[in-house]
């Protein structure tokens, strides 16, 4: 069955965008009653072609009309904006001097830090110095017993000694 061709009503809502509305007949009996009286397919269409794409946009999004300059609401839109951008601001160059601090506070430990290591290490070489040439000594001053090499000697009560 072929259908008849449909009319298209065309209205543009508040966002821009083209709607399109068909009407429907009832092409056969086995179609609803409710069906067979007017339905909406809405379509996005660009209302302006030029501008592209036919994006619904939120409520939130939509640009508002520009405030009389003279008018009370616009001066305490301007009043609070002005002030949100100093709190901003300030809160920037707070954000900003509270690092350069931390910076300095951590050079600083750095140094310290530093300085302990170059001192730690000195400890390091004198004390290993030390035990080297202790060491030494005891290495100089340790005889091997008479008539013990390659023997083994026991003490007095027979049991050898190890």
């Amino acid at each position: 069955m072929s259908r008849p061709s449909q009319p298209k009503l065309t209205a543009t809502d508040h966002n821009g965008v083209s709607v399109i509305q068909s009407q429907a007949h009832a092409a056969s009996s086995s179609l609803p009653a409710a069906v067979a009286g007017l339905q909406q397919v809405p379509q996005l269409v660009p209302a302006n072609p030029s501008t592209g794409g036919g994006k619904v946009l939120a409520p939130s999004k939509m640009k508002k009309p520009p405030a009389d300059k003279e008018s009370e609401e616009y001066r305490q839109r301007r009043e609070r904006n002005n002030l949100a951008v100093k709190k901003s601001r300030m809160r920037s160059k707070q954000k900003a001097m509270d690092t350069q601090q931390r910076v300095n506070e951590l050079k600083e430990e750095n140094e310290r830090l530093e300085a302990k290591i170059k001192l730690l290490s000195k400890e390091l070489s004198v004390l290993k110095d030390l035990f080297l040439e202790h060491a030494h000594n005891l290495a100089d001053n340790v005889q091997p017993p008479a008539g013990a090499e390659g023997s083994n000697t026991s003490d007095s009560s027979g049991q050898p000694q190890i």
